[in-house]
C-alpha cells in the first residue's frame, strides 16, 4: 500500500466505503474485504424505484459526474436517488495502490467489467433493497458498465443510456489500449508494479498522457484550437499543464488495471460469444449515445449494437473535443444535449 492524495476526499470529493467481504472475481481469485466506493445525491423514495445507477470511467472517479448532475438537471437529484459507484481499480474503490498484501501493487488480480457490476448490484440490494433501477447511464468504461447491467439484470434495468461506449471493445480499441498500457510498463521505474511511489513512473506516465492527445480528442479539436476549453492557451500548455500533470497524478498500477479490463469488455461472455443473442436480452429502454467525433468509440460501432437493441434510439451527441468531451469541457453546450436525451427516457 502507498499513499497518493490524488485519491483523497480533498481531491476527488465525499464518498463513503462498502465493505463486500471477499469478493471473488470471474477470472479467479478474491478481493479480500472488497471496498466498494460510491457517492449518493437525492433521497430514495419509499417504492424504492427512483434508483439511478451512474458507473465511472477509466481514469475517472464519481467526482467526475459533478457537472451531469444537479437541480433542473435530467439527474435530478429532487427527484431521483442518485448513486455514483467507482469501478474497482479506480484508486477509491479496492485498487493495487491501496489494497494490502498479498493483493498489493503488481499482484492485484485480474478485474472485470462483470465484477464490477456485480458488487454494484450487491451493494445496492445488500445495504439499500432496491429491486428495480430508473436508470443506469455512464460514460466510456462507464457505458461498458451500463451494458453489462442491462444484459445481466434485464428484468431489474427499466433504461439505460451507454454514452460514448460500446457493449463488446473492438480490436482497434483494443490494440489501442495496448499502447497505453506499453507507455507505463516501458517505464524501467515501473519495476513490474513494484515501485514504491507513482512519481517513480513519471515518464511512463508522461508517455501515457502523450498518447491520450492523439486519440482522446478530435483532429477538429486542433484545428479549431479548443485546448483553450480547457483553460489553456496553447497545445504545450495543454500537454504540460493539463494532460502531463493529470495522470502524472495516478497511479500506474490502478490505470494498468483498469485498461486490461476495459480492453476485455464484453457482454457477449453472457450467451458464449453471441452479441446480438447478448443484446437481445435487454428489457430496458435503451439510448445510445455517441459522441459523433470519438475516435475511441465511434458512432458507427456504437450504432451497430444499437440495432441490435429491440427497444432502443441512436441519439447522437456532438462535441468538437471528441471522447474527452465527456469532461464536460464545453459547459451548458455539451450538458443540455445530454440533459435533453435522458429527460426524454426518462419521461418514457
Amino acid at each position: 500500500m502507498i499513499e497518493n492524495t490524488f485519491y483523497s476526499e480533498k481531491e476527488q470529493g465525499p464518498y463513503s466505503n462498502y465493505n463486500l467481504g471477499d469478493f471473488s472475481l470471474a477470472e479467479g481469485g478474491i478481493i479480500p474485504n472488497c471496498t466498494l466506493a460510491y457517492r449518493t445525491y437525492g433521497t430514495l423514495n419509499k417504492e424504492k424505484n427512483n434508483v439511478i445507477v451512474i458507473p465511472t470511467w477509466f481514469s475517472g472517479t464519481s467526482k467526475g459526474y459533478e457537472p451531469y448532475i444537479g437541480a433542473g438537471r435530467a439527474l435530478d437529484p429532487e427527484k431521483y436517488f442518485i448513486v455514483v459507484f467507482n469501478q474497482i481499480g479506480n484508486g477509491l474503490s479496492s485498487s493495487p495502490h491501496n489494497s494490502p498484501e498479498p493483493i498489493a501493487m503488481g499482484d492485484f488480480p485480474k478485474v472485470r467489467i462483470e465484477d464490477d457490476v456485480k458488487a454494484q448490484h450487491q451493494f445496492i440490494t445488500e445495504h439499500f433493497g432496491v429491486k428495480e433501477i430508473a436508470l443506469v447511464v455512464g460514460g466510456s468504461m462507464g457505458a461498458q458498465q451500463t451494458y453489462e447491467w442491462a444484459v445481466r439484470f434485464p428484468d431489474m434495468v427499466k433504461r439505460a443510456a451507454p454514452i460514448a461506449g460500446t457493449a463488446k471493445n473492438t480490436v482497434h480499441d483494443f490494440l489501442f489500449t495496448d499502447t497505453l498500457m506499453e507507455a507505463i510498463t516501458s517505464d524501467p521505474g515501473w519495476n513490474k508494479g513494484n515501485y514504491t511511489s507513482h512519481t517513480e513512473v513519471a515518464d511512463g506516465l508522461k508517455r501515457h498522457a502523450n498518447i491520450w492527445a492523439v486519440m482522446g480528442v478530435s483532429t477538429e479539436f486542433y484545428v479549431q484550437e479548443k485546448w483553450k476549453l480547457f483553460g489553456t492557451e496553447t497545445v504545450d500548455e495543454f500537454m504540460e499543464g493539463f494532460l502531463q500533470p493529470l495522470f502524472q497524478s495516478m497511479d500506474p498500477n490502478n490505470l494498468l488495471s483498469m485498461a486490461w479490463k476495459w480492453q476485455r469488455g464484453d457482454v457477449s461472455r453472457m450467451t458464449n460469444g453471441n452479441l446480438e443473442e447478448a443484446l437481445g436480452r435487454i428489457k430496458a429502454k435503451v439510448f445510445v449515445m455517441p459522441i459523433d467525433e470519438d475516435m475511441f468509440f465511434p458512432p458507427r460501432d456504437c450504432e451497430k449494437e444499437q440495432q441490435m437493441i429491440e427497444n432502443s434510439e441512436l441519439r447522437l451527441l456532438h462535441s468538437i473535443v471528441g471522447h474527452f468531451g465527456l469532461f464536460g469541457a464545453e459547459g451548458e453546450a455539451y450538458f443540455e444535449q445530454v440533459d435533453y436525451h435522458l429527460s426524454e427516457l426518462l419521461a418514457e
